[in-house]
């Protein structure tokens, strides 16, 4: 298990690339305002690949151990409905993402409360 976040969480940072492409590319095709949205999606995705690929805390106590994939799993649910309603609503494909934005930003919530509960449980 700890692979295959170790693999998806490097291939979100990977992915994190677009910014770049967003940064020249879009530039002349997009508000100063859509393209801050942009930037905005990719710096949170880089923030949270990170955690989700995370492999520093194994867990030696088997009753904690789903605690770190259900953190994992509820952090790249953001990643992809956060940063993947940014990039639609930055790139103009929906219109719409801007009304569910807030509401999966939860997911981060949720994410980095598990991980609160982790550390006070430990």
């Amino acid at each position: 298990m700890d692979r295959t976040f170790l693999l998806i969480g490097s291939l979100l940072g990977s992915w994190s690339a677009i910014g770049a492409f967003g940064a020249h590319a879009l530039k002349s095709r997009l508000s100063p305002e859509m393209l801050g949205v942009f930037e905005t999606a990719v710096r949170y995705q880089m923030y949270h690949a990170f955690r989700v690929a995370d492999r520093r805390r194994r867990e030696s106590d088997t009753s904690k151990r789903p605690s770190a994939g259900v953190r994992r799993l509820v952090l790249l649910a953001g990643v992809l409905l956060f940063s993947g309603s940014l990039y639609a609503l930055g790139a103009h494909w929906c219109r719409r993402a801007r009304t569910i934005t807030p509401s999966v930003g939860c997911f981060f919530l949720i994410g980095w409360g598990c991980l609160v509960f982790y550390a006070a449980a430990r």
